[in-house]
């Protein structure tokens, strides 16, 4: 038998549905109009910047990423052509690739951060208290515990 949502879980739902789409799309909107990049480049840029020696194998890239290994390899390709990105094979499994973040790469990314860390605030932290930002934390947390099960 279906449980279905209440009319205050029904608001809920939409309400967070709306909000994390604007957020998203204010993000890439301005990634694209400031850095010529979109945010699921920028995320990729980021999860390289912070792996060991700037490397990360694909499929490890692609969880983190949350993308399928397709559009990650898509999105892998015009980071490459960029000369942000670039790949190798991995010397004990000829099977897996790396990507590796390239010095204009980082720079890429460096350039791009002020920019996004100020639209995050804008669109997110500085709309709610400290106290609500605690309870985003909490719930996201929560959220993310239970889903990456």
């Amino acid at each position: 038998m279906t449980r279905w949502l209440d009319d205050d879980e029904q608001r809920t739902w939409r309400a967070f549905m709306a909000a994390t789409q604007l957020v998203n799309e204010a993000l890439d909107r301005q990634l694209q109009r400031e850095a010529g990049m979109p945010h699921a480049y920028y995320m990729i840029l980021v999860a390289l910047s912070e792996a060991p020696e700037r490397s990360m194998r694909m499929s490890e890239l692609a969880a983190r990423a949350q993308s399928s290994q397709s559009r990650l390899s898509h999105a892998v390709a015009r980071l490459e052509e960029r000369g942000w990105v670039r790949r190798h094979r991995c010397d004990s499994d000829r099977r897996g690739n790396y990507a590796v973040l390239t010095t204009e790469g980082f720079a890429a990314l460096a350039d791009a951060a002020p920019g996004h860390v100020a639209e995050v605030r804008r669109s997110l932290f500085d709309v709610l208290t400290p106290e609500q930002q605690g309870h985003l934390a909490e719930i996201c947390t929560a959220l993310r515990n239970t889903l990456e099960q």
